[in-house]
């Protein structure tokens, strides 16, 4: 479990801005993500670099953000959404995550898909 902390809520999940990022068990890649104060919300985020390898968004200014300098890789989380058709992610919302410290934001990013299938 990983503690991951946002300045700002995530668009929708005011006011919540604590985390407990925690793997699937037997899905490489695959997370639950909760806020620490109430369980019962759950987003499943993937490791974008395994479920959408070609996805390269810019996010110079929201990494310096959460502390991250020029070079510095964030580890970026994209928001899966299951539905009848399969399963789809939102590339125009990714959450970038500073691994040294757990700070985190959620990017909105122009011209990206809300809803990519994934696969």
């Amino acid at each position: 479990m990983t503690t991951l902390v946002f300045e700002q809520p995530m668009p929708g999940l005011d006011p919540h801005t604590v985390y407990e990022l925690d793997a699937v068990d037997g899905a490489d890649g695959v997370f639950s993500l909760c806020p620490s104060d109430d369980p019962d919300v759950r987003l499943f985020v993937l490791e974008a670099a395994l479920y959408a390898p070609a996805y390269s968004p810019a996010v110079e200014g929201e990494s310096a953000s959460i502390g991250l300098e020029p070079g510095d890789p964030a580890r970026i989380l994209v928001v899966a959404t299951p539905g009848q058709g399969g399963t789809s992610v939102n590339l125009a919302a990714p959450v970038l995550v500073n691994e040294t410290d757990g700070r985190a934001v959620q990017a909105i990013l122009d011209g990206w898909d809300l809803r990519a299938p994934l696969g």
